[in-house]
């Protein structure tokens, strides 16, 4: 593919180009000892943790972090580990300060501090929790058990969906309730709320692990077959076993129905309007009234159906199938749901399946961790809210705007240089980045929680009216004009977002720690790091979904023929070398499934150089410690992706995230012709792409 500016990348020996621009001036220095000490390393890298008994040509990732693998012990409470788990770690026991002191000290009645304190305070009450034992199930289970009718059935499952799904801004895409309700933009008219129906109804991963050959699903499908029927025994069913084999069965089937993550991520697919009038014959099966009724959803004109195919195999199921299989389809995943608020038995039992025998985790997190992960989900703003108070410095807001505004005109450098695409386009994607909004640390306005009762000791039914209360607060945007400065995610959470209908990027403060960023830590790995992830945001309203939506958030075509064709054959170049990577013997990354979040990740990288050579204003880049601030920036970018995972969450990720495995992300370097001059990559090493292989999109 043609780069932008297709400018020879190397002009003598010294002078660099990543992505078109010109490397900064270089000047010898050491790291003054007279900075304050950043977090990791001497200047923000870990040094010790490289292997440098290995060309980077031939492995990038153990070049820079391979010593790191090899001392890192996963923690037996989890399956996975990496750079991003342990800011999360460290963002987790600050938040756990907060929740204890709000539970220690007094606070008025109704405030947000004292539900807090007192959210916390009943999910660690294991004396009460286990005095309860499945008392707090027995009215729910009861109604199961009394529902005679299709009607009956409708109504209930109408009853049991939930706001738990988000597509476009958090890549949330699996719900264990039948269908969810996810209240988002209108896709083609951002100002407008719709309300979408999407698939769900699984109690495992995906649809592959009910259909697929491979003798790792079959395992998992009889071990979750033992798991169903070990649930109902502790709830007191009568036959469990038979029970079990009949939820089974039913799951099955509702797999055949679903459709691959792959098509479930195809905007253009999802952007599917019914009629309220049209659901009967559309998706014959359900009671459409009584399943609409009970969901508060009945007055709606139209919905969205993301995966039509889909909604209309599971309301088929529902009049096919046997009523005695649908109850007691219901009652497990009631069990299932609920099981972390019930005694000890239920709790380990929900571990023992979906932590252990899913994802290989050991041990089940403390009591104390799901506490406060429970608590910051029911509650999360008014968390954040004093997260952000005690733990976001201003000057460290403030370094992260100043960052985000260098990658936005880098960004908008490298539009004005693509040799690839025509004017016309052009035109479109620079108006669509001078709409962009960078949101960073916490948003303007507070969600109310004044709605939410929490009463202390009852920690079932604090969860249950905090899903409640979620859900209700989604319907109430029905009808309403869209908040473009609602956030989708809390303060306290490790992560970043690009939302396509607010063409907004959303930098929560929890996420401006190391190896992210460091404030006293060298710029050049800062920008490998943030300004990486900050490109990538911005290079997904750029992907092969976000470049469907226009600059006012509408999914609406702004391309010429050509340039799409153009950007679609590199984009499928790029999903091709993703699939190539095998990372379980037999399990190949599925590229067309990760291809967003692979060209995010190239076009952020490069982004980010050009940004750090802004940040410089002119000034020469300083070698630190024999290093260049090429290698500082690239190294610092392979170590905010560093990871190791356990077999089970490994395999997990491949099938059912659009993310690769992190350290195949970190391989995108591959692409940048700066790498191979920054290390001295040549032919014949492992991970060497000639030039005519190597993409460049944005």
């Amino acid at each position: 593919m043609a780069r932008p500016s297709r400018r020879s990348l190397v002009a003598g020996s010294a002078a660099l180009l990543v992505a078109g621009c010109t490397t900064p001036r270089t000047a010898a220095s050491a790291w003054p000892a007279s900075r304050p000490q950043p977090e990791i390393g001497t200047f923000g890298f870990d040094v010790d943790g490289m292997d440098r008994s290995v060309a980077p040509g031939d492995d990038f990732v153990r070049y820079a972090v391979g010593k790191w693998i090899d001392a890192t012990e996963i923690p037996a409470d989890r399956s996975s580990l990496g750079s991003v788990a342990i800011i999360k770690e460290k963002a987790a026991a600050r938040v756990r300060g907060i929740i204890e002191d709000a539970a220690k000290a007094p606070a008025p009645e109704g405030s947000d501090a004292r539900k807090i304190g007192d959210y916390f305070t009943s999910f660690m009450d294991e004396a009460r929790i286990e005095q309860l034992g499945v008392d707090p199930l027995k009215a729910d289970l009861a109604s199961l058990a009394a529902i005679n009718s299709h009607r009956d059935l409708s109504a209930a499952l109408g009853a049991s969906i939930r706001c738990d799904v988000d597509v476009l801004n958090l890549g949330v895409f699996y719900t264990p309730h039948i269908m969810s309700l996810w209240v988002a933009e209108d896709l083609d008219d951002a100002t407008l709320y719709r309300p979408y129906l999407l698939q769900g109804g699984l109690g495992m991963p995906d649809r592959e692990y009910y259909l697929g050959a491979n003798p790792r699903y079959a395992d998992l499908r009889a071990t979750y077959e033992a798991h169903i029927a070990n649930m109902l025994r502790l709830a007191r069913f009568a036959e469990p076993e038979a029970s079990a084999r009949r939820v089974m069965a039913l799951e099955i089937a509702i797999a055949r129905a679903h459709v691959s993550l792959t098509d479930t991520i195809d905007v253009a697919k999802g952007n599917t309007v019914w009629r309220r009038a049209d659901l009967p014959s559309k998706a014959p099966g359900l009671d459409w009234t009584a399943f609409l009724t009970t969901a508060g959803l009945d007055a709606q004109p139209r919905f969205g159906v993301w995966q039509p195919t889909a909604l209309a195999g599971i309301s088929r199921l529902t009049a096919s199938e046997p009523l005695p299989a649908w109850k007691d389809y219901l009652a497990f995943h009631t069990i299932e749901a609920a099981a972390p608020y019930l005694s000890k038995a239920f709790a380990d039992e929900h571990f023992a399946f979906n932590g252990r025998a899913v994802s290989d985790t050991p041990q089940q997190p403390a009591r104390w961790k799901r506490g406060v992960d429970d608590t910051s989900s029911a509650l999360g703003e008014a968390v954040g809210k004093l997260y952000v108070a005690k733990f976001l410095p201003p000057q460290a807001k403030a370094q992260a705007q100043e960052m985000a505004g260098n990658v936005l005109r880098a960004f908008g450098a490298r539009l004005d240089r693509l040799d690839w695409m025509s004017p016309e386009t052009k035109v479109q994607a620079k108006r669509k980045l001078a709409n962009f909004r960078v949101m960073v640390g916490y948003p303007d306005k507070w969600r109310d929680y004044a709605g939410l009762q929490v009463v202390r000791g009852d920690a079932h039914g604090n969860w249950r009216r905090a899903g409640l209360f979620d859900y209700h607060r989604n319907l109430a945007k029905l009808g309403r004009p869209v908040d473009r400065g609602e956030w989708f995610m809390t303060p306290q959470t490790v992560n970043a977002l690009f939302a396509p209908c607010q063409n907004s990027v959303t930098l929560p403060a929890a996420i401006l720690a190391a190896t992210f960023f460091d404030p006293n830590a060298d710029a050049a790995v800062n920008y490998g790091a943030l300004g990486a992830g900050l490109g990538h945001e911005v290079t997904h309203g750029f992907d092969d979904n976000g470049a469907l939506f226009d600059a006012d958030g509408n999914l609406k075509n702004w391309w010429t023929p050509a340039d799409m064709d153009h950007f679609r054959a590199q984009s499928k170049k790029l999903a091709d070398q993703y699939s190539a990577y095998a990372p379980l013997p037999g399990l190949h990354i599925n590229g067309e499934q990760t291809s967003t979040e692979n060209i995010a990740d190239l076009g952020g990288l490069a982004t980010a150089w050009d940004a750090y050579q802004l940040s410089l204003t002119g000034r020469p880049a300083p070698t630190i410690e024999g290093f260049t601030a090429q290698q500082r920036f690239l190294l610092g970018f392979a170590q905010n992706l560093r990871a190791k995972y356990r077999e089970g969450a490994l395999r997990r990720q491949i099938v059912t995230d659009i993310l690769p495995p992190t350290p195949y992300r970190a391989l995108t370097v591959r692409n940048l012709d700066a790498w191979y001059v920054t290390f001295a990559v040549k032919p014949g090493q492992k991970l060497y792409l000639a030039p005519a292989d190597r993409v460049w999109i944005w």
